[in-house]
């Protein structure tokens, strides 16, 4: 789907207007994203703290395929939503013209649990990302997708929402602490986000399945639910092949030096 930006200009006989600009015309084609020179994360200097999360997420990785001890990945990422001031149009090829004045509707949050040996995610939407909000999403992979689990590895990043005792705030202490036997979790390190499989998935989810503009939760929700099911219907995984081994050669520089 193509979308064009409108932008406002002022004409010679001092009246506005309306300049829509194709998005993907040929005159465009020279600004395209070039990601491979985008820095998309930060890798720190030397650190032992650094190296050994890092080689404790990546041994997780090397695991086999098992059911009863799935592996889950599960991070959160904002979204702004966003509704249209002015309604889109459509001209006679099937271009979609966009206006650039919008309206802010608030943020919501996306959480997102991917079990990337399995080809399986499960997306939420919450209000904010406060450990409460955290606390029913570890519940719900808890309880709802891997009920039967003996064990289940949840590999996320190490913010201070992320607290276990806030399972305590949302429901009797019997069952938090049911829950968190059964849960062992792994931090990346700081720094160290793109180590956990779901910020891919993330990612995937806001080029493929949302659109840039989302004007309600209730929007949102649904665009994200489309996508799920189509990824989890083809059961997409993600293969991820760098190794403690590969860090350790890769990523020699970040690794501390023997004191005598």
């Amino acid at each position: 789907m193509e979308f064009a930006l409108a932008r406002r200009n002022i004409r010679g006989d001092g009246r506005s207007g309306f300049d829509f600009t194709r998005v993907g015309a040929a005159d465009t084609k020279k600004n395209e994203l070039k990601p491979w020179q985008v820095k998309e994360w930060v890798i720190p200097t030397a650190d032992a703290d650094y190296v050994c999360a890092m080689e404790a997420v990546l041994d997780v990785y090397e695991r086999p395929y098992d059911a009863n001890n799935p592996v889950v990945g599960l991070d959160e990422s904002p979204k702004q939503l966003i509704s249209q001031v002015r309604e889109t149009f459509t001209d006679s090829k099937g271009i979609i013209y966009q206006d650039y004045e919008y309206k802010r509707e608030g943020v919501a949050d996306i959480y997102v649990a991917c079990e990337a040996l399995a080809g399986r995610r499960e997306i939420f939407v919450k209000d904010n990302h406060n450990r409460l909000s955290w606390a029913e999403v570890v519940w719900h992979i808890a309880e709802e997708m891997y009920p039967e689990a003996e064990k289940i590895t949840i590999v996320q990043d190490n913010l201070a929402a992320h607290k276990p005792s806030a399972l305590y705030e949302i429901m009797p202490a019997e069952q938090a602490r049911r829950i968190l036997r059964r849960i062992e979790f792994v931090h990346t390190p700081k720094h160290g986000s793109w180590l956990n499989v779901a910020e891919i998935e993330i990612g995937l989810l806001k080029r493929l399945g949302i659109a840039d503009r989302v004007g309600s939760r209730e929007e949102l929700e649904n665009q994200t639910q489309s996508y799920q099911k189509k990824r989890n219907a083809k059961q997409v995984k993600i293969d991820w092949q760098f190794t403690t081994a590969d860090a350790r050669v890769k990523l020699k520089r970040l690794y501390p030096s023997m004191k005598s």
